[in-house]
């Protein structure tokens, strides 16, 4: 089941649900909240030679592969960040998501029409927001348009669906992701 506007305003009220800073009315729209871009961004480093990812190899761990193929961007208030063509960034929303408070409620973290109509996609594969989570959404951006794309720190960059599930987890989201934020490079 999704939740619409009312139901999400109330679960900010009641404490079920944290969004930090919450967001302001023009946010919502029938069954969604939009989220915004935090400053800091993840850029992969262009190659110099052929270089490839394992995931398959025994002991991948992806954050110490993020912070050896990643450095960190800042966009400064008032400037932007230029997305090319093709090219793959890492970036996070500049609000922190709680959901420990409702084991039943899960979210989704889709990207907005106005943009993917430009090109940009915001998640390649990681769509889901499990119960329990707490942290910052991380977004795997990538520009797949043809003419290079603007970024700007606060920007609306994504929507949140929220769904209630059909019983409660035996466990909450413990996952490497739990807890995420801004404060790695990756």
């Amino acid at each position: 089941m999704i939740l619409t506007d009312r139901e999400i305003k109330l679960a900010l009220d009641t404490g079920t649900l944290l969004i930090s800073p919450r967001p302001n009315a023009e946010a919502f729209a029938s069954t969604s909240v939009d989220l915004t871009l935090d400053p800091t961004l993840s850029e992969f480093r262009k190659a110099a030679m052929k270089r490839y990812f394992d995931p398959g190899e025994p002991g991948y761990a992806i954050d110490e592969v993020l912070a050896e193929e990643t450095q960190r961007v800042v966009i400064e208030q008032g400037k932007r960040y230029e997305l090319e063509p093709g090219r793959l960034i890492l970036a996070w929303t500049a609000e922190k998501l709680d959901l420990r408070k409702s084991p039943r409620l899960a979210a989704r973290v889709e990207g907005k029409s106005s943009l993917g109509r430009l090109g940009l996609g915001v998640h390649i594969t990681a769509p889901t927001i499990h119960a329990g989570f707490v942290g910052r959404i991380r977004l795997e951006m990538i520009n797949h348009g043809q003419i290079p794309i603007h970024l700007r720190s606060g920007m609306k960059i994504c929507q949140l669906i929220f769904e209630q599930t059909l019983g409660t987890p035996e466990k909450g989201y413990a996952g490497q992701f739990s807890g995420q934020d801004t404060s790695s490079n990756v």
